[in-house]
């Protein structure tokens, strides 16, 4: 995987304009996808694919049999 480069906290940070702390919050939650280094002061690394993925679109569709409800 020399094509997917890993990221450091601070650069994933600065490609969300977030800070630091909000992208550690995730990859501890794992809503985002990274590798941990063992410990705090190494920090973790975040697949540039991973970080691609996590910022597209989720796709949402309603079940086609229930009908559209509009709010009151």
């Amino acid at each position: 995987m020399a094509d997917d480069p890993l990221l450091t906290v601070p650069e994933v940070a600065a490609r969300l304009r977030l800070k630091p702390e909000t992208v550690r919050r995730w990859l501890r939650s794992g809503r985002l996808a990274g590798i941990s280094l063992g410990s705090d002061h190494a920090g973790w690394r975040v697949r540039e694919s991973s970080l691609a993925a996590f910022l597209e679109p989720k796709q949402l569709e309603l079940p086609k049999d229930e009908p559209k409800k509009l709010a009151a």
